[in-house]
């Protein structure tokens, strides 16, 4: 059924001691609260803290929980929650079919064992008779493209080589629930293609769970989201830009206004203008932007060009935009300018951005002045797709 709930948690919380001999004795006073039906304690002990405070969602057949948060938020205690590996201190989970998990790079791998012995050893723990994973044997060797080590001792591997077989088991074996954490950052960029690939196939008839540091990954696969600090669901939902901006917002990022270059150019501001109106810091999602850079430039230099870099949260490149590219003259008298680029109806992604800005002289040659992360602003509204494009731009000069 492709309504069906396959994973649903209810107020579920963890905690843990940040004393070890302390926390020894907190596990046998449980121990001894469960064998004798006592009325357990759910209250927070000295040293004690949560590490998953009061989660709840559901996850049907065909969508993608992205569990996203800083780091120490919860995010793998709850994965191994998920998995049966720790039992929750309060709260209910429910999962249904067969379940697969990559939570740690080695997957659960015997490391003395070959890949071929895991394989069966991997699928026979999801419950599959070893018929079943003689047909499916080749399909995996083929998906993690090990066919010259399948034979090696799993020891031996990288770790990226241990991904590989890990999700290739676990993505032919056809998981109705599918747990994956970080996995995926270590892999090549040709084989993260394909377990994307592979992820939307099996959202078809699985619920997969996702962690990730990688937003564009998040927002690639996910169809909802989760967003946790300390312990804590800070937000969720299906609005998944909403919830990557939130992550974001725990981040100040690198220092703004770095400044290098030959200094024969000077940068006096740059100003954004939207509908008519300057010095605005947001705009709305598909409204023109229009960027008014105000220049100070060596008389020397007759013709420089200017390239400007719109920059992603996570200060990489999205669009750029060079007047010498485009065969626009730009001619320098010495005194103050003012350049005025017009980007057009702007398809980013709603959240934070910030521009580069760098000029440089005849034919692109001697770099004067170049700010990164020179100034901020958000893109407003409703989400409709990443938009990764090469803006020409309208140049004018005043």
């Amino acid at each position: 059924m492709a309504d069906e709930v396959l994973i649903k948690v209810d107020n579920v919380s963890k905690k843990f001691c940040r004393d070890l001999k302390r926390s020894l004795w907190y596990g046998v006073q449980d121990i001894m609260s469960e064998a004798t039906a006592r009325k357990y304690d759910h209250e927070l002990r000295e040293d004690e803290f949560w590490s998953v405070n009061d989660v709840s969602f559901e996850l049907r057949r065909g969508e993608c929980l992205g569990l996203i948060g800083p780091n120490g938020a919860g995010k793998s205690t709850l994965l191994k929650i998920l998995n049966g590996l720790i039992k929750p201190d309060r709260g209910r989970i429910e999962l249904r079919g067969r379940i697969s998990a990559l939570i740690e790079l080695s997957a659960g791998f015997n490391p003395i064992l070959t890949g071929r012995e895991n394989i069966y050893g991997r699928g026979a723990v999801l419950g599959f008779t070893s018929a079943e994973i003689d047909k499916k044997l080749d399909a995996i060797i083929d998906f993690s493209e090990l066919e010259e080590f399948i034979d090696t001792p799993v020891v031996n591997y990288s770790s990226g080589m241990k991904v590989r077989l890990g999700f290739a088991v676990a993505s032919q074996m056809e998981p109705d629930v599918l747990l994956l954490d970080e996995v995926l950052a270590v892999g090549d960029v040709g084989f993260r293609a394909k377990c994307f690939n592979s992820i939307y196939k099996m959202m078809e008839n699985a619920a997969v769970v996702l962690v990730s540091h990688s937003m564009p990954q998040i927002n690639r696969v996910c169809s909802d989201i989760l967003v946790m600090n300390h312990g804590q669901p800070v937000f969720q939902g299906k609005d998944v830009p909403k919830g990557v901006d939130k992550f974001y917002s725990y981040f100040q990022g690198e220092e703004k206004g770095i400044v290098t270059g030959s200094g024969r150019a000077i940068i006096h501001d740059i100003e954004l203008e939207s509908n008519g109106e300057k010095g605005i810091q947001e705009i709305n999602y598909l409204d023109e932007l229009i960027l008014h850079i105000h220049a100070t430039i060596d008389p020397d230099i007759k013709y420089p060009s200017v390239g400007v870099t719109i920059l992603g949260q996570e200060l990489q490149n999205i669009v750029q935009s060079n007047s010498a590219y485009h065969g626009v003259e730009i001619c320098n008298s010495g005194e103050e300018m003012e350049i005025i680029l017009n980007l057009g109806r702007i398809n980013l992604n709603p959240g934070k951005y910030s521009l580069a800005l760098s000029i440089q002289s005849e034919s692109v040659g001697e770099v004067l002045v170049k700010c990164y992360n020179y100034k901020s602003f958000r893109i407003i509204g409703n989400f409709f797709g990443y938009a990764f494009v090469q803006i020409p731009g309208d140049w004018e000069i005043k």
